[in-house]
Parts: structure tokens; sequence; C-alpha cells
């Protein structure tokens, strides 16, 4: 189910995701904040629709301004321990990397999970995009199926 909100005009693209990370100090006062404000923190979103039409607004958080869009949860593509790792089972992420040189990075502390929280998997992806963990994780990457259903 998709929720209208106002973001950035330079994030406002179909296909664009971002996770939500709630109000900024400079939104306060705004009188546009009801529309800005109304997802959950730290979920993962992707834009579906810009509304056509739709006027860009100031904003004190986007230099741009803001322009509505429609918005709907979007899975997380993470990396998880290969043991127990099937569609349907819970997981957690195995722990922070230093090696941000690493391929696999993004997936091992990925924008929108947590380390200390369990998710339920809703795929496999498959092997991930390393040759060799450097931190010696047997890994599998999966999709986290999204929070807010």
């Amino acid at each position: 189910m998709s929720t209208i909100t106002l973001i950035g005009t330079r994030l406002a693209e179909p296909g664009q995701e971002f996770v939500y990370e709630g109000e900024a100090s400079a939104c306060e006062g705004c009188p546009y904040r009801n529309q800005c404000l109304n997802l959950t923190e730290g979920i993962k979103y992707e834009v579906t629709d810009v509304r056509s039409g739709a006027q860009t607004l100031p904003c004190g958080v986007h230099d741009d301004g803001v322009t509505a869009v429609e918005v709907e949860p979007t899975t997380v593509t993470a990396n998880v321990s290969a043991r127990n790792a099937y569609a349907g089972s819970k997981s957690k992420l195995e722990g922070p990397c230093p090696h941000v040189e690493c391929p696999s990075h993004e997936f091992c502390e990925p924008a929108g999970a947590d380390f200390d929280e369990e998710y339920q998997i809703a795929n496999i992806v498959g092997d991930p995009p390393h040759d060799y963990c450097m931190l010696d994780r047997d890994l599998t990457l999966v999709e986290f199926a999204n929070k807010e259903k």
C-alpha cells in the first residue's frame, strides 16, 4: 500500500530508495511537516510514483525544496550467515565490518537494517559479491522482508 509524502526534489524519481530517518531540527515550525513526517523511522522506502502537477515547496532541509511522491516500504538486501539462511527463516546481521573497500560492505552494513535486530528472510539472492570474506565469515546474500506491511 503506497503512502503519499513529501521528499526532496533530487530524490523524487521512481525507483529511488531511501531510509526514512525522521524529523530534523529544521522541520520545527514548518507548515508542511504533517505531509513530510508521515513515514516510519528506520524503514527503507522506494519511490513508486511522482505526483504529476505537484508543486515544489520550500524546505529547510532540502535546498531544492520538496515535492509529493508515492512511496512503499521495500526490502533490504543483506549478507547473513549462510547457516540456516532460507526463505521464511529469521536472521541477524553478522556485525560491523571495517573493510569498506570490500564489494560486499554495503550488504554487511545495509541501510535500513540494525545489527541488534532480527529480520525475516523473504528471498535468498545467492552468493555475496565478494570472492573472499576478510573476516572469514560464511555469508549468503538475502532480501529481508519489509518491516511494514
